[in-house]
């Protein structure tokens, strides 16, 4: 799978992840505008290459797994054991046949994963066998069982954290020589006692494990290198008889058709120009010219899909999109929810990402006179930095 001399990452992600709550494992649940494990995937996929990344599940959790980050490898995925540290050794000797020079060991339940971690984990195994990302404890440390006890000096105290780093040999050596009386809070603690050293970088409050219901949904909404991308569209097209009408990808009955170069969806092409707009990607016309006689007739739906492809190369995952449909006729209210569904399917999110909307302009202008119909859209996207 890997390259000699390559960092590998393993995710791991089978826990049960119940003290979330919720019906499905934390794990799989939504953060931030998608699955918390495709954050994870995706983020060590663009530091390390897509094909340097392993996930450990529990086996029972295929299905998820492959709702969750659909396009990755199905050689790529580890069983779990019924303990992390079990479900990491597994990763490892996945390894074991062409095994890297460095391994990152992360947890699914940390979400964002700052691109100056992997870096500056790496770049510490020059000179240990180990290295993790750290926080000084900055609140008051006390013992005491009901009240307030002995106060605890919390000089030289660390958060620590993850993504872990090591030289891959020391890793799976610890493991070897591990004694099953215990279990290790991490792999570092697994290091040390091996003899090993394990240096620390600094941590990042993004990295802060997600593991009950109030966390999912604060980290959800405010990872404070998350940041928030609108792009906005608009296109026309005349009213002629005798073409096809479609709107938002479906076929509309209606005495009049838009004309234009492809299909002369109005709603998708505004769409894509927002969704571009959001990945500072040029527009429709850029990636799709009129000049071109390969698009003539052609389904904007893969004008579309496209663009969204684009937008999560750039590391952006869609929230929402808003699409306004301007014209006198036909009645866009019967399409709304078929139009929604439609537009979801191209751009691979939930239906309740999508809103779709019509407006007339009381007769006003070349959509009052039912010469063309005019669509305008927004959508906005969530990514890290």
């Amino acid at each position: 799978m890997n390259q000699p001399g390559r960092t590998v990452a393993i995710i791991v992600a089978a826990g049960s992840g119940t003290r979330v709550g919720g019906s499905i494992p934390k794990q799989y649940c939504i953060v931030a505008g998608k699955p918390m494990l495709a954050h994870s995937v995706e983020r060590l996929s663009k530091e390390l290459g897509a094909q340097n990344v392993l996930v450990v599940i529990a086996p029972e959790h295929i299905d998820y797994a492959k709702a969750a980050i659909p396009a990755f490898p199905a050689s790529q995925y580890v069983h779990g054991g019924a303990t992390r540290r079990e479900s990491v050794r597994n990763g490892l000797l996945a390894l074991a046949s062409n095994a890297p020079i460095h391994v990152i060991i992360h947890d699914a339940a940390r979400p964002f994963v700052p691109s100056s971690i992997v870096q500056a984990l790496t770049a510490k195994l020059d000179d240990n066998e180990g290295a993790v990302p750290a926080l000084p404890v900055v609140d008051s440390l006390a013992r005491g069982e009901g009240s307030m006890g002995q106060t605890v000096d919390r000089a030289d105290l660390w958060r620590i954290q993850t993504p872990q780093a090591f030289r891959y040999g020391d890793l799976l050596a610890a493991h070897d020589v591990w004694a099953d009386i215990m279990e290790p809070t991490d792999d570092a603690r697994m290091v040390t006692a091996n003899g090993g050293t394990v240096g620390l970088v600094p941590g990042d409050e993004a990295l802060a494990k997600i593991t009950f219901a109030d966390e999912l949904a604060r980290m959800g909404q405010t990872p404070h290198n998350l940041r928030v991308r609108t792009g906005s569209g608009y296109d026309v097209h005349r009213l002629e008889a005798g073409e096809d009408l479609w709107l938002c990808g479906v076929h509309v009955e209606h005495t009049y058709g838009l004309a234009g170069h492809s299909d002369a969806d109005v709603a998708i092409h505004a769409l894509v120009d927002a969704v571009l707009g959001a990945a500072s990607a040029g527009d429709i016309g850029d990636h799709f010219p009129p000049s071109d006689p390969q698009w003539r007739g052609a389904a904007s739906h893969t004008f579309l899909a496209h663009a969204m492809q684009i937008a999560r190369a750039k590391g952006l995952e869609l929230s929402h999109a808003d699409v306004t449909i301007i014209c006198e006729a036909p009645k866009i209210g019967p399409h709304k929810t078929a139009m929604r569904a439609r537009l979801a399917e191209i751009m691979q999110t939930d239906i309740e990402n999508i809103s779709v909307k019509a407006t007339t302009t009381e007769r006003l202008g070349f959509t009052g006179r039912s010469e063309g119909i005019a669509a305008q859209a927004v959508a906005t996207f969530l990514g890290l930095n």
